[in-house]
């Protein structure tokens, strides 16, 4: 029997609806699948598309012959690359680890010169129905020139590799940023080397001579996918006028509107992006796979495409997370203060630069105050499908780097984890090894709260057994966000916004909008409008939504407020200075008997001015970083290698959880993510670069029959750049976990695994190395 709560709130200020539990607005349509996602589109004449993909991973396109499949009955449009925009190499935004020039952008969908993955696509065809399609993609004959693949960052990075991009700057060329591409009359010879960087603080070479204690970390990652269960779909349609509609699911159906605007030739005001219901994405559907295609397509025939890919084309052509090469060195003194670190990040960007090594490098050590630091980064093109922002992108092999050389570390000064963390926590005023300083940040208080809980000094006893802590950092995200906010006249407020709800950011989003207005959250209707009916809004990604786009709401709601008072003010003839809005009331400050509420308002809005709507569109700064400490205890069979967790804590910083429910599964799910990244998913390469398995079947993700119940506790240390404390939650919970079981497993075994995933496999091979170590030792 529990004799603690499971799950726990340190709230620090009550409101009346802001940390409530309602009821999410779109629960009733998705549980009775009502719900409409990307595959439910049905239009009249719809055609049906299907993409021919690449069965090399590295080889040059010398031909592409349609001319049989085009032939194929029911078969209305054929496309390669040439049918979408083949731009120059010119840089545009890089954010979240995304693609950052949009030739490349077009190349990842539609190969043009070269295929650089297995999986990478060709060319693709629109036919009545999808069994047609797939016959006509067997007869498109395509001529390839093989090339030897580059599987790795550390193949990539010899001497003499073969090349992704002849063409790609190297770093020595001082003429082109990172990631541009030389003039062809340069005779510079290209790279796999896409970017490289530094951060340093302070004099590390002073810092490690001061140092008592000194580790070094070497650890290896593999690109895990996020896993959501819904694939890739987008269906195009060209209106009469030459505009394009747009219905997909995706992340930021903005981002979906301007890259397809981009690789159609069209001005982004002639695409109309309508968001369906999103079926997962954790990062992996911020940017365009299928949408142009479908667009290209469509064109091409007159009528309407759908393209829907299938898993095994999630898995060899969508961005998993980087592959990583991570060595950490720490200093610290025998009081356990530590005075130096230094950190050098290999990460695998896939087939075209843009890995997420820059949030890598930014969040390594930004939970701690280390006064002399050197950080490095490189990104590495490699031929693999390219990598796409998951969960914190960069972060989670990061942590795993630096959390278990912080395990050494307190190991060899005999110190408590927690205690070592907590007295070198970052604070505000720390100088992060990156450079920004901290605002108010509630990291110690989360330590705090780790070791106040009953887990912490739970007994563990039996042999195989261990327990693990580690911390995670995460930034938090910001952009634009608009709202919409229309006062219906029976009171209840319709609350259009921009960002797709992957995680119940539709009531998050409405309970701020509630608290300003005095209304019950059960009077707002949200709804995610489409590219034509609100204002930009950028992606649903980074921890952000619920700091940018609640406050776009909270916007909005003032906006009412301040039009309602002005209706009163109206009504009774006063100066609007003589009227208050209190608690979804308006009152006259001098005349107490003068009150009108919300609902009456609504009810004359017409008659006293017409329509109330509240609008707003913000780029709030300040999103306010995030930590998160992990308490994991596992049991470890030393005869078949398995894992299995016995109990788990994760404990978290949400500024203040706006809807303490959604925080506390956004912990769970994180922590579960993370722990399949630790113990299981991988993505298998054979020799020819070819992933293996590209299967729910074979690529290996925790279902509840692995797990155990996850408690959580929520501390709320608020974020002084938002009107309600709030800090993002969804992405620093999937940041400890891999060096949280690292540190538990070696506390069961005494061995200490530095390569993910740690499944059977690994861990047998850890323990039979260990125990031929110590016979050779006569141990």
């Amino acid at each position: 029997m529990l004799t603690y709560k499971p799950n726990i709130v340190l709230s620090n200020k009550e409101y009346k609806v802001v940390g409530t539990r309602p009821i999410r607005h779109d629960g009733a349509e998705k549980v009775t699948g009502r719900a409409a996602y990307g595959a439910d589109v049905r239009l009249p004449g719809l055609l049906y598309g299907k993409i021919l993909r690449s069965p090399h991973a590295h080889a040059r396109i010398k031909s592409i012959d349609t001319r049989h499949a085009a032939e194929v009955p029911g078969v209305h449009a054929i496309i390669t690359s040439a049918d979408l925009a083949q731009p120059s190499g010119r840089l545009v935004d890089l954010a979240e680890g995304v693609i950052h020039n949009i030739r490349f952008l077009s190349n990842n969908i539609m190969a043009a010169d070269k295929v650089l993955y297995k999986g990478h696509a060709i060319a693709a065809v629109a036919a009545t129905s999808s069994h047609i399609a797939e016959e006509a993609l067997k007869l498109i004959q395509v001529e390839y020139e093989v090339l030897p693949p580059v599987r790795n960052a550390d193949e990539a990075m010899r001497e003499g590799a073969p090349l992704l991009h002849e063409r790609l700057a190297p770093l020595t060329n001082p003429r082109i940023r990172p990631g541009g591409f030389l003039n062809d009359d340069d005779p510079t010879p290209g790279s796999n080397l896409a970017n490289h960087f530094e951060f340093r603080l302070g004099d590390i070479d002073k810092g490690f001579q001061e140092a008592d204690v000194v580790v070094e970390q070497e650890t290896f990652t593999s690109p895990v996918h996020q896993g959501y269960i819904e694939p890739h779909t987008g269906t195009a349609m060209w209106n009469s006028d030459g505009s394009l509609t747009i219905w997909s699911s995706s992340q930021g159906h903005f981002t979906v509107r301007d890259q397809t605007a981009r690789l159609m030739n069209i001005p982004v005001s002639k695409v109309k992006a309508i968001p369906m219901e999103i079926g997962g994405g954790f990062g992996g559907k911020t940017l365009v796979y299928v949408e142009p295609v479908a667009a290209a397509l469509a064109r091409k025939a007159g009528r309407p495409v759908k393209v829907t890919m299938s898993r095994t084309e999630v898995f060899e052509a969508t961005g998993p997370t980087s592959g990583t090469h991570i060595r950490v060195k720490l200093g610290a003194t025998k009081a356990g203060k530590l005075v130096a670190a230094e950190a050098h990040l290999i990460y695998e960007a896939g087939a075209f630069p843009g890995s997420p090594v820059v949030a890598g490098c930014n969040c390594i050590m930004g939970a701690y105050d280390i006064p002399n630091a050197w950080i490095e980064g490189y990104d590495v093109v490699v031929n693999r499908p390219k990598s796409a922002a998951y969960r914190a992108p960069g972060t989670p092999a990061a942590a795993f780097a630096m959390e278990t050389a912080i395990d050494k570390l307190c190991e060899k000064l005999g110190t408590d984890p927690l205690e070592f963390r907590l007295l070198n926590s970052a604070k505000e005023g720390t100088r992060r090894a990156t450079g920004p300083v901290f605002q108010r940040v509630g990291f110690v208080e989360t330590l705090q709260a780790a070791q106040d809980h009953p887990h912490y000094s739970a007994p563990l006893e039996g042999p195989y057994r261990g327990r693990g802590i580690a911390s995670g950092f995460w930034g938090n995200g910001t952009g634009p966000s608009s709202a919409l906010a229309i006062v219906n006249p029976d009171g209840r407020v319709k609350l259009v916004e921009g960002s797709p709800d992957i995680g119940g950011t539709r009531a998050s989003v409405s309970q701020q909008l509630a608290e300003v207005l005095g209304i019950p959250i059960e009077d707002v209707n949200p709804s995610v409008g489409d590219t034509d009916s609100v204002g930009f809004t950028s992606n649903t990604g980074g921890s952000g939504v619920t700091f940018k786009t609640g406050w776009a709401s909270y916007e909005a709601a003032q906006d009412i407020k301040r039009q309602m008072c002005a209706r009163a003010a109206r009504t009774w003839e006063c100066p609007v200075e003589e009227v208050e809005y209190r608690d979804g009331v308006v009152c006259h400050t001098k005349d107490a008997d003068k009150q009108l509420t919300f609902k009456q308002i609504a009810a004359r809005q017409n008659a006293t001015g017409g329509p109330i709507t509240g609008r707003a569109g913000v780029n709030p700064s300040g999103a306010g970083p995030s930590i998160a400490t992990h308490i994991v205890d596992v049991e470890v069979d030393p005869e078949t290698g398995k894992v299995t967790i016995l109990r788990y804590t994760a404990v978290q910083d949400a500024g203040k959880a706006i809807h303490p429910s959604y925080v506390e599964g956004q912990s769970q799910g994180g922590a579960v993510q993370g722990i399949g990244w630790a113990l299981n998913e991988e993505y298998y390469f054979n020799d020819e670069g070819h992933m293996v398995n590209s299967s729910f079947l074979d690529y290996r993700m925790p279902t509840s029959l692995d797990l155990p119940m996850i408690d959580t506790v929520i501390v709320e240390v608020p974020n002084p750049n938002h009107p309600f404390g709030v800090r993002g939650v969804g992405e620093v919970s999937v940041v400890p976990p891999m060096a949280a079981l690292s540190n538990a497993i070696y506390r069961a075994l005494g061995v200490r695994l530095n390569r993910l995933p740690m499944s059977p496999g690994r861990v047998l091979e850890a323990v039979w190395a260990k125990e031929q170590t110590q016979r050779n030792s006569g141990v």
